[in-house]
Parts: C-alpha cells; sequence; structure tokens
C-alpha cells in the first residue's frame, strides 16, 4: 500500500481534478472555479465525515452493520506494521526515491510509447491517446505490483508516509489553479456543488442502511470518489 501511494501519489492521487484537466484539456479559468467549489464543498462534508467516525458505534449499530471484519483488518495491519517496523536509514530513503522517481520515470515512457501508437491505430480522439491517462495507469500498477513483492516491508521504513507528502504537494499543486473569488462570479455553480454532494450522500448512506455496511466503507468509499486521502 505504501509503495503503491509513493509511486503514484502526486500523479495519481488528485485524479478527480487533475485527469479531467490533463486529458481533456478542459479550460484553466472555468477549472479554478470548479477546484474552489470541489475543495470548498468537499471539505464541508469531510466534517461530516470526521464528526461521524468519532461516532462510529452509534452510526454502525443504526445501520445494523457488523464491524468484525474491520476488527480483524485493522489488527493484521496493525501486527504487519510493527513485524516490518525498522528506524530507516538513508540507503531506504534512497532506495524509496528510486522506487517513486524510477516509476514516474517509467509511466512517463511508457505514455510516450503507446500514445503514438495509438494515435497511429485511428483512436487519436480517445482517452488512449492521452498521456496523463497511460502515466497514471503504469504508475498505479508500478506500485500495485511492487506490493506483491519484498519492497513491500519498505512500509516499516515509512513508505506510507512519505507517499503522503508526496499527496499533500500534488494537492497544495492542484490549489494553485484556484480562485476563490470567482465563487462570486459564478454562485450558482456553488449551488450545483452542494447539490450533487447531498445526491452522493443520501445514495451512500442509503445504500449503506440497506446493505448494512459499516460507516468506515461509506467514510472510506465516500473519499475515494469525491477525492482525498481515503
Amino acid at each position: 500500500r505504501g509503495l503503491a501511494t509513493l509511486a503514484g501519489s502526486w500523479i495519481g492521487g488528485g485524479a478527480n481534478q487533475t485527469a479531467m484537466l490533463e486529458v481533456y484539456g478542459y479550460n484553466q479559468e472555468k477549472y479554478a472555479a470548479m477546484v474552489a467549489v470541489d475543495i470548498v464543498v468537499a471539505n464541508i462534508w469531510m466534517a461530516f465525515l470526521l464528526y461521524g467516525a468519532g461516532k462510529s458505534d452509534r452510526i454502525d449499530a443504526w445501520l445494523g452493520a457488523d464491524t468484525s471484519a474491520i476488527d480483524r483488518l485493522k489488527n493484521k495491519m496493525a501486527d504487519y506494521t510493527l513485524s516490518v517496523e525498522r528506524i530507516a536509514s538513508a540507503a531506504d530513503y534512497m532506495i524509496l526515491a528510486a522506487i517513486a522517481f524510477g516509476g514516474v520515470a517509467l509511466s512517463h515512457l511508457v505514455a510516450e510509447i503507446l500514445v503514438p501508437f495509438f494515435e497511429a491505430m485511428g483512436l487519436g480522439d480517445t482517452i488512449l491517446s492521452a498521456n496523463f491517462f497511460w502515466i497514471v495507469v503504469t504508475a498505479t500498477t508500478v506500485g500495485l505490483s511492487l506490493s506483491f513483492t519484498k519492497a513491500r516491508e519498505y512500509e516499516g521504513a515509512g513508505a506510507s508516509k512519505i507517499g503522503t507528502v508526496f499527496i499533500f504537494l500534488l494537492v497544495a499543486i492542484i490549489g494553485t489553479k484556484m480562485d476563490i473569488f470567482q465563487l462570486a462570479d459564478q454562485p450558482l455553480l456553488f449551488l450545483v456543488g452542494f447539490i450533487w454532494m447531498a445526491f452522493h450522500a443520501i445514495l451512500l448512506i442509503t445504500v449503506a442502511k440497506i446493505i448494512k455496511a459499516p460507516f468506515f466503507f461509506v467514510a472510506v468509499g465516500s473519499k475515494a470518489n469525491v477525492g482525498g486521502a481515503a
């Protein structure tokens, strides 16, 4: 998990916003307003999720959810982290950096090879001819593939923590394209954001109630779709 995060975080972690911009070449000015709406509305909803996380036992009881599987998973993850945890050395950080930036370099190389190939096949107007699409797919594949090897033990050296730093850098870079004052010029866009988020929340909670899913899955599933470090 840590290596998957590290290898793909700064190019794949904000796929919701960045993929739309890079793959479809969306208008930069309109994009700034959309990012503002996304950040403001999404974080208001996140406040409710965080509040719910503190009262998950009561919410799970209302949902009628069985949380035993989550408890087993938490214990398993905690045991694994303790089993590989160590004081990271300079060599560990060098290897983690090599994995991260090597994965990024490989992703760009694959994109440069595949994009012309699909354009030559007459697919130049599809997502298959978008550089960013292949960069994200390759980086994610590299991270997930390494997680099945002994390289996953670098989790104990702080792979997830370093990956989180890269995610925050990505979010900061996205934020530089945001002009929150544009919301004053397009207030209806803000209203659309609230309607969209309300539909998302109602649908998610309704389905969770029907299938008796724990609040854990509601929160993680929501953030994975809305955008953010789930």
